[in-house]
């Protein structure tokens, strides 16, 4: 007894669900999405799933009729992959997850079965599982959410689906809005699983440096070429993020200069330096004594920078404890000491982490470790100079003999005469020329190099100096955009070292992007910002801390007295809680009972019993709906009774639509009718 009630095989005679396969093939998609969004997947693998998710998305299943021999052609591609690791051309990972991507490919051309979904769903979450080890990143939480919701409602459908009898249609509207309930209860379970089970930090297997989707845009290189435009400065991509120690927290928006590079010589059209490399590695480098009070930097250079140099805060002091982030991991790198305060990370990587002090603004200090020709070539000017250039000079700053007095009196004279603009033409024979007599405007390397060279004609040594400038809060981090790039001045000031001047009127120092963009990309960041702290860095400590915040006051270091009773979020935290628990038992006590279950399994051992004393009584492993289907296939005179009576008990059961009262007993006394008029047909048909 009891037979009827098991769960129902779907046979092979029905056409699968459309929505479900679709549902399937987009979940797979999500989940390889995880894994092209760190661009570390080969893009033949690639191109071959995106034609292969077309392919499926129309509804052809071109592998179907060779299912054996096209899983068989996946040992020459996993050879190949195993080839590629052994010699060194590819990651591990990389390879593991391309291979996934491609065993996904050839299962959704595959003829759709109960198997077939199960193996597409588990290559699925093992794309998933190689998202988050290659990026882990905030793109990879929104392919991560989109493959679990899919994932859960094609599996739902593929529960009812096979429930139903070969030939009746499937309730899809009916099931869809309790799957969408399961589906959100599961996700939110989830999370909850995530917040309060112990465990620990899951960025352990995480790589923190992925390439990304667009070109490095830094902007740095070894040499500075004046003329054309500057459309770096309409950039808003991060490529710095940072902590500072103390932290103005008070301060939104930074103006401060983050420097990378200095140059000292011009040749009339670019600037470069003579520094030598210092041929020494080492893990810490100290460009100049320390200062009372320094400025701590923990400064993260993202894949979008683009180069092995340095940032800084000016004026830094000592770098060290760097780190290089590649694809296949973190790892320590040395640093090596160029001329001109500049270092490099001697890896290359995809990116950077690493510790700075730097000088408080304004704080006196030496220049630097420089030689005699280093020093000459501070007062260096190109051959062919334009004589004006110096009369110009002498006319702004008069009988000044103080450096930095005369460098802020020709700064504030060309933000006064001189226009900011990044619409210049091409190169030019003499692009200082253009810019301080014919133009008079310019971008910021054009005013940076218009007051260098106006210092070094009346024999004040100065340097141009590239970097960043800027700083917006995100949390508690700073970031600096690739927009953010700029060029300034540095004056050798006697006993006080270099000093910042900036010609470039202020308005134009930071980004010049779009704001709309910007402030598009600063709800990216600090939306990602959430999901690193929150997500990718989450672990047991963090577990701790959320609790202990939940019940204890927090301390104020600056008063003496320890606060009593807990703080006022732990009291809304327990009123959510209470208030939840009421609505839910509310919900509970007003919703009506569904007898849809107990109703319906009274209906099929009812039904299971006529067709017992009937002589019809069910094979074995056989459902109701088996036996229906079976009587509708044979075209038994009993198939038009138990059709509509099979379709009700699956609508109490899946549906949401319980046996209304009297119901049950009126169905089975027309089953009962029938088989009394098969019975009598089968006597008078009886020889």
């Amino acid at each position: 007894m009891g037979g009827l009630r098991g769960a129902a095989r779907g046979g092979g005679m029905r056409r699968p669900l459309r929505l479900r396969l679709v549902l399937r093939d987009l979940s797979t998609a999500a989940a390889f999405a995880s894994m092209a969004i760190s661009s570390q997947v080969p893009v033949w693998a690639l191109v071959l799933f995106a034609l292969a998710l077309i392919v499926a998305l129309t509804g052809r299943r071109p592998l179907a009729r060779a299912p054996r021999l096209t899983a068989l052609l996946l040992l020459p591609v996993a050879g190949a992959l195993y080839l590629l690791v052994a010699s060194g051309r590819m990651d591990l990972v990389v390879a593991a997850c391309s291979f996934a991507g491609i065993v996904a490919a050839q299962r959704l051309l595959s003829e759709s079965s109960a198997a077939t979904d199960g193996q597409v769903l588990l290559v699925g979450l093992l794309m998933i599982a190689g998202g988050a080890a290659l990026s882990g990143e905030l793109v990879f939480a929104m392919c991560l959410l989109a493959f679990a919701v899919l994932a859960s409602l094609s599996l739902g459908l593929a529960v009812v689906e096979a429930a139903v009898p070969p030939g009746e249609p499937v309730p899809v509207r009916a099931v869809m809005r309790p799957l969408a309930r399961g589906t959100l209860l599961a996700v939110v379970g989830a999370v909850l699983f995530f917040v309060f089970i112990p465990r620990l930090n899951w960025n352990m297997g995480v790589r923190r440096a992925t390439p990304g989707l667009g070109t490095a845009t830094s902007g740095f290189s070894d040499t500075v070429r004046l003329g054309g435009s500057g459309t770096l400065k309409s950039n808003p991509r991060v490529v710095l993020r940072a902590r500072l120690t103390p932290d103005p927290v008070s301060t939104e928006h930074l103006s401060a200069y983050w420097v990378g590079r200095t140059y000292d010589t011009f040749d009339g059209q670019e600037w470069s330096t003579i520094g030598a490399a210092n041929r020494r590695h080492r893990t810490r480098v100290t460009l100049r004594p320390g200062a009372d009070k320094q400025v701590y930097q923990r400064i993260e250079l993202l894949p979008a920078y683009g180069s092995r140099t340095l940032i800084a805060l000016e004026t830094p002091a000592k770098l060290g404890n760097a780190l290089t982030h590649t694809p296949t991991g973190d790892r320590r790198t040395r640093l090596q000491e160029l001329g001109g305060d500049e270092l490099r990370f001697v890896d290359d990587g995809l990116g950077y982490s690493y510790e700075v002090y730097s000088l408080p603004p304004g704080t006196d200090t030496d220049p630097g470790r420089m030689n005699e020709t280093e020093m000459a070539q501070l007062l260096a000017l190109p051959e062919n100079l334009d004589p004006r250039v110096e009369q110009l000079a002498r006319r702004v700053v008069g009988d000044e003999q103080d450096p930095l007095a005369a460098a802020q009196k020709l700064s504030a004279w060309l933000q006064r005469e001189y226009q900011y603009t990044l619409e210049l033409s091409g190169d030019l024979a003499d692009p200082l020329e253009d810019f301080l007599f014919v133009r008079k405007a310019g971008h910021c390397e054009h005013f940076a190099t218009a007051l260098t060279l106006l210092l070094r004609t009346l024999g004040f040594e100065a340097r141009l100096a590239t970097g960043f400038f800027g700083g917006e809060r995100v949390g508690d981090e700073y970031i600096v955009r690739a927009g953010d790039a700029h060029a300034w001045t540095h004056v050798l000031v006697p006993g006080r070292g270099f000093v910042t001047v900036d010609a470039t009127p202020p308005a134009f120092r930071a980004n010049q992007s779009l704001q709309i963009l910007e402030s598009l990309v600063s709800f990216y960041e600090a939306i990602e910002g959430i999901w690193r702290t929150s997500v990718v860095d989450y672990s047991f400590r963090d577990q701790i801390d959320f609790m202990r915040g939940l019940s204890r006051p927090p301390r104020d270091p600056s008063s003496p007295e320890r606060p009593s009773g807990p703080p006022a979020r732990a009291w809304w935290t327990a009123g959510l809680v209470a208030l939840g628990v009421y609505g839910l038992v509310r919900y509970l006590s007003r919703r009506p009972r569904r007898p849809s279950m107990g109703e319906a399994t009274r209906l099929v051992d009812a039904v299971e019993r006529q067709l017992t004393r009937a002589g019809l009584p069910p094979r074995d492993g056989e459902t109701l709906e088996d036996v229906s289907a079976r009587f509708t296939r044979d075209a038994h005179p009993l198939g038009p009774t138990l059709a509509p009576l099979t379709r009700r008990y699956l609508e109490a059961r899946f549906g949401q639509r319980p046996l209304e009262s009297g119901e049950r007993a009126r169905m089975l006394e027309d089953l009962r009718r029938a088989l009394d008029t098969w019975r009598q047909g089968s006597r008078s048909n009886a020889p």
